[in-house]
């Protein structure tokens, strides 16, 4: 006997490695959710999850409080609808800072000018990712520190 392990004698190729084991990530689609109610229900908590952030409209820093609340509560249970609430909270957080560093900027003026287009951009964008999420797509913003992994 030989301390070596046998070979198939059937000719069976060996396993694959162990990182072609690995299954791939999976992606989310409106066919993959729309074909059960909670996949309905997982879209109408990431549309939540975008839309959130309005609260930033009458609560000081609610754009991100709304989003972090919402990835907190669905982040062990809904794949789809804390991916985009994670999505959506990296991106208020970049746009907080934008409007601050245009605030600061308001000393020279310019301030004055971005800060009208960070809103706009933010109301936009914010609202265009709460309509892909209700259609079951993976938004993703133009532009977004990527803080939260």
């Amino acid at each position: 006997m030989s301390d070596m392990p046998e070979t198939p004698s059937n000719g069976d190729a060996p396993p694959p490695p162990y990182s072609q084991q690995i299954p791939p990530q999976p992606t989310y689609s409106a066919a993959d959710s729309s074909t059960s109610a909670s996949g309905a229900e997982e879209r109408n908590w990431a549309m939540a999850g975008h839309l959130s952030a309005l609260v930033g409209l009458v609560v000081p820093l609610g754009n991100v409080i709304g989003p972090l609340v919402v990835w907190q509560m669905k982040k062990d249970t809904m794949p789809f609808a804390a991916d985009q609430a994670k999505e959506a909270l990296n991106f208020n957080i970049t746009a907080a800072l934008a409007a601050l560093v245009a605030a600061i900027l308001m000393v020279v003026l310019i301030g004055f000018l971005l800060m009208p287009i960070i809103v706009l951009a933010w109301l936009i964008l914010t609202i265009m990712a709460g309509i892909a999420a209700s259609k079951g797509e993976n938004y993703r913003y133009p532009f977004a520190l990527r803080l939260i992994n």
